[in-house]
């Protein structure tokens, strides 16, 4: 995971990748069968407290074959689901 993000439309946008496949216990990664993705939504921080956020998992039919393709998707699926909100609804408040 990484702790990079970006801001767009007032939200963070944080890339989720993980391996496909976990990692056997006493082996070293496995990054040869590729990545899965997801992607956090989150309000920015406050003072306030701690800010909302959710999770969106990348409906993929199969793996992505680096993580670098797997970031730049989770990333543009986050922008289309930001955009596809209207400007009166929150993605953070939508049931999908």
């Amino acid at each position: 995971m990484t702790t990079d993000f970006r801001l767009y439309r007032g939200l963070e946008v944080y890339p989720l990748v993980y391996p496909h496949r976990a990692t056997k216990a006493g082996s070293g990664h496995n990054y040869d069968e590729g990545f899965d993705a997801a992607v956090r939504i989150q309000e920015p921080g406050s003072s306030e407290g701690v800010p909302r956020s959710r999770v969106f998992r990348l409906a993929v039919t199969k793996p992505f074959q680096n993580a670098g393709d797997a970031r730049r998707a989770s990333t543009a699926y986050a922008e289309h689901l930001i955009d596809k909100c209207s400007h009166d609804t929150n993605i953070l408040d939508l049931e999908l």
